[in-house]
């Protein structure tokens, strides 16, 4: 007799905690979760009023049960019919929730539909009766009222499967755990029916709420899905953005080649005065300077999508610093600065890192010296410490600037914050450079600090580890920059740009080292002048032009019998890893735009100088 009522008690036991875990637990709030929400909690009504029932009836004889019990029974079967009814029709509604986009935009008249269906049902039960029955030494209910719940549900369930079937090709795992779930509930009811001793509607609604949890609506599971899609939509949105920014830096760039070319050209002319020459000094930093914020956006949008790398090499130490020490004298202009050096003479000569990044890291620092140093000094120092062949680099710079207000310092970091706006409106910058150098030092497994007194100054400190090369494959004097005058005399350089300023610029840079240049403006006429025995000593290829990219024209010149040109990618697309592409792509060396004259200078020595 016992059974009677344990088998209910267990169920509605087991219901209870799967509903406080399922709604304890953090989840993606879908209308496809409240419609779950609402299967668990019509369950646990339905197997606490069960349980309440057969506890009532197990310990006392059909005679015993007066009127009064009769009716509290009557009542009860009638609730629990109508929450089976409820856990039925939210679980037909779930489906159509993931079937149908206007179903789910329109859900509330959804849920309105199910509480109008299930009053309209329990009041049919009204006119309806239950009786109680014995089967051998268990009792169940039988009668209008529970024939009726059979009949309604048997209807969700088959209008159920057909929706299910029928939307089996979208290919959501989902259907299929909701057709075998249907399928289970079709056996366990035809049992119910055949076997009237069986006290098995508890059970059923346990183990429908039990699959439908690790099936399909695991709050867990459910929350990985949208997290996998959130992350696929970021990826895909920094992949547009990067491209933007790309084919923007190109845009940008393109000019700015024009600009820098023929001004570094102006500065290299003896004909016009001195006056205008500061004139044009001027227009090539302004133009330094976007050059700076391009770069510094196209860094920023590579750290956010995970994409800059970190790529090492071996270089020259002091070599390092002789450049970053002539950049920054450069910056400081006429600035009654004192511009002091300290490099620690025990650091080894060759090291292994990633130089141009640490060149950035210690350019971004100088440079916000620099800026907000109006008197004063300011100490580049480098000290090294070596263990097991490890020499971790301490690079300070301190100044006697404007310092940082101690509420500010957490704030140095931030992409696109200036501090004390108002105060230094007239100090160029986007508020990238140090965010960038953080999360560069950070790629680098290295550290920052900042010391700061307000009105006095600032000091940034930054330790990096580098690798001890005791055999460098370079060789020292080879990393120096020639000391001889670079001449290219009867060299022929083919220019193939679909930009006629560009081609200009490039003409006028190449005819200072003596060399001879033929323009074309697409890879069709370059392709045209090869096959035709036009003998070149170098070819400058710029990728992003019409019909035919630098990329396919240097394949199809490739294909083209005894073909052995230096050929150089020119091109404003510098993102970050460029380099690696079109030396990949086939390319012998690459030049960015606008052009640098020290690295013209090495691609003509490289491969042309006398």
């Amino acid at each position: 007799m016992s059974l009677e009522f344990e088998l209910p008690l267990f169920s509605f036991i087991f219901i209870a905690l799967l509903t406080a875990v399922y709604f304890i637990k953090k989840k993606v709030p879908l209308v496809e979760n409240k419609m779950y929400g609402a299967i668990l909690i019509a369950a646990l009504i339905a197997a606490a009023v069960d349980t309440f029932v057969h506890l009532v009836s197990a310990y006392n004889t059909l005679d015993a049960l007066n009127s009064d019990y009769y009716l509290v029974i009557d009542y009860c079967n009638k609730l629990i019919s109508t929450m089976f009814v409820v856990i039925f029709s939210c679980l037909l509604s779930y489906t159509l929730l993931i079937s149908y986009k206007k179903i789910l935009k329109n859900y509330k008249k959804l849920f309105i539909c199910i509480m109008g269906f299930t009053i309209m049902f329990y009041v049919a039960t009204c006119f309806t009766t239950v009786e109680i029955i014995e089967v051998g030494s268990v009792r169940n209910v039988v009668g209008s009222t529970i024939t009726m719940g059979y009949a309604v549900v048997a209807l969700l369930i088959a209008t159920n499967i057909i929706f299910t079937i029928i939307n089996f090709k979208k290919g959501d795992k989902r259907y299929y755990a909701i057709f075998i779930i249907l399928i289970m509930l079709i056996v366990l009811y035809i049992l119910s029916l055949i076997f009237k001793g069986l006290i098995i509607y508890d059970v059923i609604m346990a183990l429908l709420c039990y699959i439908m949890y690790f099936t399909i609506e695991d709050p867990d599971i459910k929350m990985i899905e949208q997290l996998n899609i959130a992350r696929d939509t970021a990826e895909k949105a920094n992949e547009a953005k990067t491209d933007f920014l790309s084919n923007m830096s190109h845009e940008i760039r393109t000019p700015l080649n024009a600009i820098v070319g023929f001004s570094n050209l102006l500065l290299e002319d003896k004909t016009i005065p001195d006056s205008a020459k500061e004139e044009v000094k001027d227009i090539v930093m302004s133009a330094d300077n976007l050059l700076e914020i391009v770069n510094g956006i196209l860094d920023i949008s590579k750290i956010e999508a995970n994409k800059l790398e970190i790529v090492n090499t071996e270089y020259v130490f002091s070599k390092m610093c002789d450049e970053l020490v002539a950049l920054s004298i450069g910056r400081l202009g006429d600035k009654p600065i004192e511009f002091k050096t300290n490099f620690d003479p025990s650091i080894p000569k060759v090291l292994y890192g990633d130089v141009s990044r640490i060149k950035q890291i210690c350019v971004n620092i100088l440079t916000n010296a620099i800026k907000y140093t109006k008197e004063g000094w300011i100490e580049f120092k480098i000290s090294g410490v070596i263990k097991n062949n490890v020499c971790r680099l301490i690079i300070s710079v301190e100044d006697t600037g404007i310092g940082i207000k101690k509420e500010n310092i957490d704030k140095l970091f931030n992409k696109f914050e200036r501090l004390d706006l108002e105060d230094n409106i007239t100090i160029e910058g986007t508020g990238l450079g140090l965010a960038i150098t953080k999360k560069l030092v950070e790629l680098m497994n290295g550290k920052i600090v900042v010391q700061s007194v307000f009105g006095k100054g600032s000091k940034f400190t930054v330790s990096i580890d580098q690798r001890v090369v005791n055999n460098p494959t370079i060789k020292l004097e080879e990393a120096e920059e020639p000391a001889e005058k670079i001449v290219a005399h009867n060299k022929k350089v083919l220019l193939v740009d679909d930009n006629k300023i560009n081609l200009k610029v490039a003409e006028r840079l190449l005819e200072s080292y003596g060399i001879d240049t033929e323009s074309v403006e697409s890879g069709a006429a370059a392709l045209e002048k090869i096959q035709n025995g036009e003998k070149y000593d170098m070819i400058l290829l710029d990728d992003m032009m019409p019909k035919m990219s630098g990329v396919e024209t240097l394949k199809k010149l490739k294909e083209i019998p005894g073909f052995k040109i230096i050929t150089i990618a020119l091109t404003a697309n510098a993102l970050t890893g460029m380099r690696e592409k079109y030396l990949q792509d086939g390319f012998d060396d690459y030049l960015a735009k606008p052009i640098n004259k020290d690295e013209l200078n090495k691609i003509i020595n490289k491969y042309l100088n006398d």
